[in-house]
C-alpha cells in the first residue's frame, strides 16, 4: 500500500514538472525534496524561508542536507513580519500568508510554474489555520494528495537509508509562547537555546514553553523519568535559569503538539 502511494507521489511530481517546494528542513519537506532529486527531468527549487523565529538548527540542517544531496536550494532571508509580533490567534494563517507569498513571488521571477509543501494527511486533521492560507495561495501538497500520513514517510524515508528517517517535529519558535503575548527576540533565542541545550544532553523533540520567567518543559513521556533523575539535571536547570529564565519545571504529560493553543496569556 505503502509503495503504490510513493508510485502516486512520483506521478504527481512529473506532471507539475516546475514546482518550488517550501523547504523547512523538516522530516515531510525533507523527504519531499529527496525523492523530487531523484527524478529526472524536473525543475524545481527548494527554497528555504529564514525569519527570526524559525530554529536556527533547522537552518543549518537544511544546508546540510542540500548540500549532501545535491539539491539546488535557496534561502531567503524575511524579518519578522509586524502582523504577527503580538502573537495572535491567526498567526499561524498570517505566517503562511506572508512567507509563502514570498516563495510565490520567488517563483514568479525565476520561472516557476508551481509551489508545493510538506503537508502530509495527519495535518489536514489536525488544527492547522495555516493550511486554510495555503489553500488561499494554489498552494499543492503532493504527500498529501498522495494519501502519505507521517508514519508511512518515516518508513519510507528508514527504507531509502535517509539518516532524518527518526527526526523529531520542530516548529516555529511562536507556539513556544501564549497567544497575544508581544513577542521580543531575547524571547526566542532563550526558546531556542534552552531547546538547543535539551537537544544536546539527549531529548530531542522538547519543547519549551515560555510563560514569563517560567519555561515548562514538554518532552517525549518516555524522557520524563529519565530526565528527572538525570544526574545532570542539576546543570539543565542552571543553564536554563542563566539564560533568563527563573523557574524551571517538567510538564507531566509530556509534550503534546498544540498544547498552547488552550492557553490564555499570562496578564
Amino acid at each position: 500500500m505503502t509503495e503504490s502511494k510513493l508510485l502516486k507521489l512520483d506521478s504527481i511530481l512529473r506532471d507539475l514538472g516546475s514546482f518550488v517546494i517550501g523547504f523547512s528542513g523538516g522530516l515531510d519537506s525533507s523527504f519531499l525534496v529527496h525523492r523530487a532529486g531523484l527524478l529526472k527531468d524536473l525543475k524545481f527549487m527548494a527554497v528555504t524561508i529564514h525569519t527570526p523565529y524559525v530554529p536556527e538548527r533547522e537552518i543549518r540542517e537544511s544546508i546540510a542536507f542540500s548540500s549532501e544531496y545535491n539539491i539546488n536550494h535557496e534561502i531567503i532571508e524575511v524579518p519578522f513580519p509586524d502582523d504577527i509580533r503580538q502573537n495572535p490567534e491567526e498567526r499561524c494563517y498570517l505566517c503562511k500568508k506572508t512567507l509563502f507569498g514570498k516563495i510565490v513571488e520567488y517563483a514568479g521571477k525565476n520561472g516557476y510554474t508551481y509551489i508545493v509543501d510538506g503537508t502530509n494527511t495527519d495535518d489536514k486533521n489536525d488544527y492547522r489555520p495555516g493550511l486554510r492560507a495555503l489553500r488561499e495561495m494554489n498552494i499543492r501538497s503532493p504527500l498529501a494528495e498522495a494519501g502519505l500520513s507521517k508514519k508511512e514517510i518515516r518508513e519510507l524515508a528508514q527504507k531509502a537509508g535517509l539518516s532524518f528517517w527518526d527526526k523529531p517535529a520542530l516548529s516555529c519558535l511562536l507556539t513556544r509562547i501564549p497567544f497575544d503575548t508581544a513577542i521580543s527576540e531575547v524571547m526566542l533565542r532563550m526558546i531556542e537555546k534552552a531547546e538547543d541545550h535539551l537537544y544536546e544532553k539527549g531529548y530531542p523533540g522538547s519543547r519549551v514553553r515560555m510563560h514569563g520567567d517560567i519555561a515548562r518543559i514538554e518532552c517525549d513521556p518516555r524522557y520524563i523519568p529519565e530526565l528527572v533523575n538525570d544526574p545532570d539535571i542539576g546543570s539543565i536547570v542552571a543553564y536554563l535559569k542563566n539564560i533568563g529564565f527563573r523557574y524551571v519545571s517538567l510538564d507531566l504529560e509530556g509534550y503534546r503538539s498544540g498544547s498552547m493553543n488552550s492557553i490564555d496569556p499570562v496578564k
